[in-house]
């Protein structure tokens, strides 16, 4: 062996002695976050609760996950150290294209719970459109819907679950409908459904998007699943950074355990639902989450607190030389902005339970966490949907108010110079909406850095605050002063 080498085991569940739950809950989203929230909860809860796990984009999580019989080695990251737990409750992982093994498990009677952790930008919402609903005028959903139409009128949509394994659908929500499509054939079991994106409102969001489809191809379907499923509200917070090849190799140094595929994540977490679970749920509860009746004031402070300061923090800390989250706020300009912002929204969340000023301590020194490197590049993904639920709101509730929201107009400012910066670089923008943002920036004709490249930035974002010209011009004054 040679020097430095560790000597390693394989992490699986005969080297690792764990019993394979039933498969109760399926989830769609196989990532980092999703094993470091919904798994770590179910496994904390013990109560014989599988999860089959499906990916998203890319088959390669499943790939790993499969290879360790669903395994994965937790890393919680504080300051003084590392600490390691092996989670087992991930039972079966699974290509997200595999529609077959996604419907049949959708319509067993034993799946309770379908979790989804699919980004913003997976539910396809139509902008502006005030209720959510689905855009019908997206490619992917065009699409799709053209494929559910087809197969609707060849009179096979309601047919075994196995007989949907050829579909090739791109967008979850329609994948999610064939599968209720198959549960409804057989005997139409109940079945809630949770979203756990960051997103106001996510359940109603979900339920949008899920009927938005059904509507368009089965009313007697829509109805059957107005009926039958319920859809979860839920706020979810535990920062996991991406993992990298150290980590991976601290894990096999630390545990003696050859793990591909371990996740990063803080001590904290935080998870609170609202909404009912007809077939039964885990007793997450045992793991600290929280079922309250009304979600609204939870969810705001959570999207305008940590996921405004993290999107502020990842324009204007890029645009001044930094990386990370830690670096961002130990920059004292973006400290600043960060506290002035949190004071505008603050404003707006008096509710006591809240507990805003003890919430705001707890972020600051999550944040401040030198051993978690939370990237500033991977926060910024999709700037123009999160701007959308995580500055806009605050923005109005100041201005209606009578204070003018330069706070919150500060993070339209500081993305558009981000965007720029990036365009000027020939850096490709990671957004869901990244070829309107790059006709912008390439647009000649209305030029760079001017307020006519603001106002169609911000179009993106939000098509009536785009004709504000008030507005506009407020955010375009505060470009230009973020870099050092």
């Amino acid at each position: 062996m040679s020097a430095g080498t560790v000597a390693t085991r394989e992490l699986n569940r005969t080297t690792h002695p764990a019993a394979k739950a039933e498969v109760r809950i399926v989830h769609i989203g196989l990532g980092a976050f999703h094993r470091a929230h919904q798994a770590w909860y179910t496994a904390k809860a013990n109560d014989g609760w599988g999860i089959a796990a499906f990916t998203g984009r890319s088959a390669t999580a499943a790939k790993e996950l499969a290879a360790q019989d669903g395994l994965f080695t937790l890393i919680r990251r504080e300051a003084e150290g590392d600490t390691f737990e092996v989670i087992d409750s991930i039972v079966e992982a699974h290509d997200g294209n595999d529609m077959a093994a996604l419907t049949t498990l959708l319509a067993s009677p034993s799946t309770a719970i379908l979790t989804l952790t699919i980004t913003e930008a997976g539910y396809k919402m139509a902008a502006g459109a005030g209720e959510p609903a689905l855009d019908l005028n997206d490619a992917a959903v065009l699409s799709d819907l053209a494929v559910l139409r087809e197969r609707y009128d060849a009179g096979l949509f309601a047919s075994s679950a196995a007989d949907f394994g050829q579909l090739r659908l791109s967008t979850p929500a329609a994948r999610i409908l064939v599968g209720l499509a198959a549960r409804r054939s057989g005997d139409g079991w109940p079945l809630a459904i949770v979203s756990c994106d960051n997103l106001p409102g996510n359940g109603a969001v979900t339920r949008a998007g899920i009927l938005g489809f059904a509507q368009s191809v089965d009313a007697e379907l829509a109805r059957w699943i107005d009926a039958n499923v319920s859809f979860v509200d839920t706020s979810i917070d535990r920062i996991t950074p991406r993992t990298t090849d150290a980590d991976r190799a601290t894990v096999a140094e630390q545990t003696g355990f050859a793990d591909v595929s371990p996740v990063v994540t803080e001590p904290f977490s935080s998870w609170v639902l609202s909404g009912d679970f007809p077939a039964g749920r885990p007793a997450w509860e045992k793991a600290g989450a929280q079922f309250v009746e009304d979600l609204e004031a939870f969810e705001r402070r959570k999207l305008w607190l940590l996921n405004g300061a993290h999107t502020l923090m990842s324009f204007a800390g890029q645009l001044r030389g930094h990386a990370t989250v830690a670096q961002a706020l130990a920059d004292p300009a973006v400290s600043g902005w960060v506290e002035e912002f949190w004071d505008a929204a603050s404003a707006h969340l008096t509710e006591p339970e809240l507990a805003v000023p003890a919430y705001r301590q707890a972020l600051r020194e999550r944040f401040e966490n030198p051993r978690i490197a939370h990237n500033l590049a991977q926060i910024a993904t999709d700037g123009s949907i999160k701007l959308a639920a995580r500055a806009l709101p605050v923005f109005r509730a100041e201005r209606e108010a009578g204070r003018d929201g330069i706070a919150a107009l500060r993070l339209l400012a500081a993305w558009c110079d981000q965007l720029a910066a990036q365009h000027a670089s020939g850096t490709a923008v990671a957004d869901a909406n990244a070829a309107a943002l790059e006709a912008v920036l390439a647009d000649s004709s209305i030029g760079a850095g001017t307020p006519q490249q603001t106002a169609a930035l911000v179009a993106v974002v939000d098509a009536e605050l785009s004709r504000d010209a008030d507005t506009i011009a407020s955010i375009h004054a505060l470009r230009g002063r973020f870099t050092n």
